[in-house]
């Protein structure tokens, strides 16, 4: 299996050998239960469907609700597909931590934390486009000209400027796995992750 479906606990710190201090994040990793076998022949490529995190069936569709009783499970509010995995899992199979191992490196993938609507100094780095010693007394975080004139007429797309920041789905790759905790279904990787404590993350090989 080449992942899991888990939760950001918090960061927290580990001291290595040489007795340095290491940040590190612990996540909570499953269990996960196998919902969908995707094959060659139905979907046209073959994936394995992970389900996180009961919820009521008050909560699901009727579709949903059928697709999950074919794997015999209880609703589940989180799902993803890895496409490497063991060709010898079945329906309903539960994935734990147990597919890590300590020293081995991952990359996670989740939601960064949305800060609204900033400007160009705070979302793209700008410097501003002057200092107040030179006459300008409100240029200093201001982004500056944004295209030419009559041609082209118009704002190329990709244009660094001010909007909505974070909020988007960030992978973090080569994060070295620390600990592994399967009494607790929890491992600790070395570094930071995306996403606020209590975000859904996908941890993959």
């Amino acid at each position: 299996m080449s992942g899991i479906i888990g939760r950001k606990v918090g960061m927290t710190s580990l001291y290595n050998e040489d007795g340095k201090m290491m940040p590190c994040t612990v996540i909570e990793a499953g269990p996960c239960v196998v919902t969908q076998l995707r094959t060659e022949e139905v979907d046209g490529y073959e994936a394995v469907q992970l389900g996180y995190e009961d919820k009521k069936e008050s909560h699901s569709n009727k579709a949903e609700i059928g697709h999950f009783k074919k794997a015999k499970t209880a609703a589940k509010r989180f799902l993803a597909e890895f496409k490497e995995f063991d060709s010898q899992l079945e329906m309903g199979e539960e994935v734990t931590v147990d597919i890590f191992e300590e020293g081995e490196f991952v990359d996670v993938r989740g939601k960064s934390k949305g800060k609204g609507f900033q400007g160009v100094v705070k979302r793209h780095g700008f410097g501003g486009v002057g200092q107040r010693t030179h006459g300008q007394h409100n240029r200093e975080r201001a982004p500056g000209s944004i295209g030419a004139a009559s041609y082209p007429s118009r704002v190329f797309k990709g244009m660094r400027m001010a909007g909505q920041t974070g909020n988007k789905f960030v992978k973090v790759t080569n994060l070295q796995v620390l600990k592994v905790n399967k009494e607790k279904n929890m491992i600790i990787v070395k570094g930071s992750i995306p996403g606020a404590n209590g975000s859904v993350v996908v941890i993959e090989k």
